[in-house]
């Protein structure tokens, strides 16, 4: 019989782990491999299966309630029966990022720098912002804030992590709502500029896009941020921009999902949640602009997050689907052809983030896998 071992964990977020296991001396077919986990250790009562039947094995888990301590035992199936690791391993998951960082739409940010926290204001862009230092001295969270033109009060515009080996941001993170983030058709204050809430060095990338058959792609789109003039303009940020393939890509099927997400912004208690971002994939292919070798991503994604709320601000139900395409040329397809459309769990495995880890963990884990659309094409 088998010797099941439990491993340590890794990849631990505020709202997921990766579990470990391995095993030997097995005798009989491994059929099987997983885990059970919960929140005391005398009640392991939730069990996940590993892919694959071979050792080492893992499986990452999501769902998981900020600031708590899980435990869980390794287990197989070996001849058709259950070996259960004699010991367990514990973890705590980790508190909820501060303010804005907190908001529900924004990825996991465990690895942000305890105390590093520094403001500044952009006057001409009515914007209060925030930086974080991360575990990776090559990139920065930000988030921007601008005044609502009802309440006068200050509001979250949306949160970036940029990456300066790109020279892009990696995703971008913000919310939609008819009243909190109104629709004022402002138009398109565009004035790029580099991010002042970002303390790299390189932020401007490919400023030649336009003469390679690029554009300086918005993550958080023109569109999506129509409240005020100030407010738009912070969209036009270097942090916020990616080279994408302009002609029946940046003008076609993104362009097309981007307008069809601001239609359906919704009103009452309903809050939809976008994270916005761009992969490397593969071989990835660099573009000169000036002395810099400028990568171009293989793909953008956006995942949406739809959350219902009732009144008292909790959170009741939330739907959950994604798109992701090849930074290419798409002619002749709708944004939503069956290629395009995936779940939010696929681009987080794609991507190595976390995604809408405040949701609350009883909803976001089937929100997650889900893959329904949000509203009639």
């Amino acid at each position: 019989t088998a010797s099941v071992i439990t491993a340590s964990p890794t990849g631990i977020s505020s709202g997921g782990a990766t579990l470990q296991g391995s095993f030997s001396g097995e005798t009989g077919t491994i059929s099987e491999t997983g885990f059970y986990y919960g929140t005391s250790s005398g009640n392991l009562g939730t069990k996940v299966t590993a892919t694959g039947t071979s050792s080492p094995f893992s499986k990452a888990i999501t769902g998981l309630t900020a600031g708590t301590t899980y435990y869980y035992k390794a287990y197989l199936v070996e001849g058709g029966q259950e070996v259960l690791a004699a010991s367990y391993q514990s973890f705590t998951t980790a508190a909820l990022a501060p303010g804005y960082l907190g908001c529900y739409e924004v990825p996991d940010v465990t690895g942000i720098l305890s105390g590093t926290r520094s403001t500044g204001t952009v006057s001409d862009r009515d914007d209060i912002w925030y930086r974080y230092y991360t575990s990776n001295n090559k990139r920065q969270i930000a988030t921007h804030t601008f005044t609502h033109p009802t309440s006068d009060k200050k509001t979250r515009n949306y949160t970036v992590l940029y990456d300066e080996s790109k020279y892009a941001p990696l995703w971008t993170a913000h919310a939609m709502h008819t009243s909190m983030w109104p629709d004022k058709n402002v138009g398109r204050n565009e004035n790029w500029t580099d991010d002042p809430a970002i303390g790299l060095t390189q932020q401007s990338g490919l400023d030649n896009a336009g003469s390679l058959g690029y554009s300086k792609g918005h993550l958080v789109a023109s569109n999506y941020r129509q409240s005020s003039a100030g407010q738009n303009k912070q969209t036009f940020y270097h942090s916020n921009q990616a080279p994408q393939w302009q002609n029946s890509f940046n003008s076609g099927v993104w362009s097309t999902l981007e307008e069809a997400v601001v239609s359906h912004a919704p009103s009452g208690s309903d809050t939809l949640y976008v994270v916005t971002g761009v992969l490397y994939q593969g071989t990835i292919t660099t573009q000169k602009s000036g002395s810099l070798n400028v990568p171009i991503p293989s793909h953008f994604y956006k995942c949406l997050m739809k959350c219902t709320f009732n009144g008292s601000h909790q959170c009741t139900a939330a739907q959950g689907i994604a798109y992701i395409y090849t930074n290419e040329a798409h002619s002749g397809v709708t944004y939503y052809n069956t290629s395009f459309v995936t779940t939010i769990d696929a681009i987080e495995e794609m991507a190595g983030f976390d995604f809408f880890p405040n949701v609350p963990p009883a909803l976001q884990s089937a929100a997650e896998a889900a893959a329904t659309p949000l509203w009639t094409y």
